[in-house]
């Protein structure tokens, strides 16, 4: 079944792309959410339009998603995080801990757009994450997890 997605779709696509998916995924989840449409001609026709006009407003948003990724690599951010022994965590660091120390930072990224390679951080130490700041541009973001002093 091909659908066109209305919104961006985690391990799917964006918002725009026309996509292929099971039956069952798109007559029982994606259409009834309002995540997608069905592909027919006349849809693709108008998709194909939509995209032309948006070319020149995607151009600009790509420069500004060009010139954060630039100033986030330029960022070294140290979370903090209880440890104990053989420095284990005590709970976990995840995706919404990078975004809080982001936001700390001044970038607003949410946390759907960031993956951290590997999961959940259990241990202190060097990491890196994705952030999707647009759908052509992904930045590696190295960080590092550390013991909290207190």
């Amino acid at each position: 079944m091909e659908l066109i997605l209305k919104d961006d779709v985690q391990n799917l696509g964006f918002k725009d792309d026309v996509v292929k998916v099971k039956n069952g995924y798109g007559r029982n989840y994606l259409i009834p959410q309002g995540l997608a449409m069905m592909a027919t001609p006349s849809a693709k026709k108008v998709l194909a339009e939509n995209i032309r006009q948006k070319a020149h407003k995607e151009k600009e948003i790509i420069a500004k998603a060009n010139k954060t990724a630039e100033a986030l690599k330029e960022l070294q951010i140290k979370i903090a995080a209880k440890v104990g022994a053989a420095e284990k965590l005590f709970g976990s660091i995840s995706n919404i801990d990078v975004a809080d120390a982001l936001h700390k930072e001044g970038h607003e990224i949410d946390k759907k757009y960031i993956s951290i390679k590997g999961g959940t951080i259990k241990r202190t130490g060097p990491y890196e994450a994705a952030i999707r700041l647009h759908r052509d541009v992904v930045v590696e973001f190295p960080f590092e997890v550390v013991g909290d002093k207190k």
